[in-house]
């Protein structure tokens, strides 16, 4: 965790000295001196670093670095080593061990200090990501909460809209901001009430009007976020049930007005949801879940994307079956 302390192992108590003189003023230290000491720290501190030797009178640095890198608790905890051994040939072994450095003795102060801020920016920049992507899982799962769809739909369905965003040409930062934001094109059916979105029946005039308002909601919502991927995601929630004939709603857009992300997301949601098992239904077979895509090809859909959904439909079938072996399993 980036708020543990910083673990400094060598056999050597001026090293350890020298290492608290140039960290303890801003850093938590703790410290070890050989490999069965440094794995009892790591277990009982948490670390949010380790800087490690190479030569201790047990197991060397080496296989310290490999044992905690083959543990899914400590594989995320960046190591830097310190040593006396400068050859090329040792860094390329630490490396290979998996350390994310490696500083050489006798150890320059401002190095040291500079290393080991640089690492620790690396591994706060991990957590917000982390935290960035559980928020936007977390918001894509509310969404469908009272839904009577699974959770596991929304998932699917983003996987579809990376794959045929790839097929389309996008680059790989926006097909995976595509990932991301199309899970939230419901985000809008958060305010609206279970009486409408849970009803078994055909909605009246007046509930329709009602559940319509989900887009402009959802939209409303994801753009209080200036960052990129809730602006996409509002983008879509906006504009995922437009149609390509200009039909669709909230605002009847038409053909290239509606953006290539809204028309994607339309797609793979349309197919999930025909081809998924509802209480109310069962999966529709392939043929006529295709055979209604195509027959929405110009009306619904933009004609080109239906053509390279179905010339990637074996990749499609593959990420389905994938995900409809999680859900099993749950």
């Amino acid at each position: 965790m980036v708020n543990g302390p910083i673990l400094v192992v060598d056999d050597e108590p001026d090293n350890l000295a020298a290492m608290s003189q140039i960290l303890a003023n801003k850093y938590s230290l703790v410290f070890a001196r050989d490999a069965i000491e440094t794995l009892a720290a790591v277990s009982k501190h948490h670390p949010c670093l380790i800087l490690l030797d190479i030569q201790m009178p047990d197991t060397d640095g080496y296989a310290v670095c490999r044992t905690l890198k083959a543990d899914p608790r400590t594989e995320s905890i960046p190591v830097i080593f310190v040593t006396s051994m400068s050859e090329e040939l040792n860094e390329a072994a630490g490396f290979n061990a998996g350390a994310v450095d490696y500083i050489t003795k006798p150890v320059s102060p401002s190095i040291v200090r500079a290393r080991v801020a640089t690492h620790l920016s690396l591994v706060r920049a991990t957590m917000i990501e982390k935290s960035y992507r559980e928020s936007i899982y977390m918001l894509g799962e509310a969404a469908h909460y009272k839904d009577t769809d699974t959770g596991v739909h929304i998932w699917r369905m983003a996987a579809y809209a990376r794959e045929l965003a790839e097929a389309c040409g996008w680059n790989e930062d926006d097909c995976r901001l595509l990932e991301l934001a199309a899970p939230m094109h419901d985000t809008g059916k958060l305010a609206i009430p279970d009486a409408i979105l849970c009803k078994p029946d055909k909605l009246n005039a007046e509930e329709w009007d009602i559940m319509k308002t989900h887009t402009r909601i959802g939209a409303n919502i994801l753009a209080k976020s200036d960052s990129p991927v809730f602006r996409m995601a509002a983008e879509i929630a906006l504009r995922h049930h437009e149609k390509w004939d200009g039909t669709g709603y909230p605002d009847g857009l038409a053909g290239e007005a509606i953006p290539k992300s809204a028309r994607i997301t339309a797609v793979v949601d349309v197919f999930d949801a025909l081809s998924m098992k509802r209480p109310y239904k069962e999966p529709w077979p392939l043929d006529l879940v295709m055979d209604n895509l195509h027959q929405q090809s110009g009306s619904h859909f933009e004609p080109r994307l239906i053509e390279i959904f179905n010339s990637i439909l074996p990749q499609i079938l593959e990420i389905k079956a994938t995900w409809d072996t999680l859900e099993n399993q749950h």
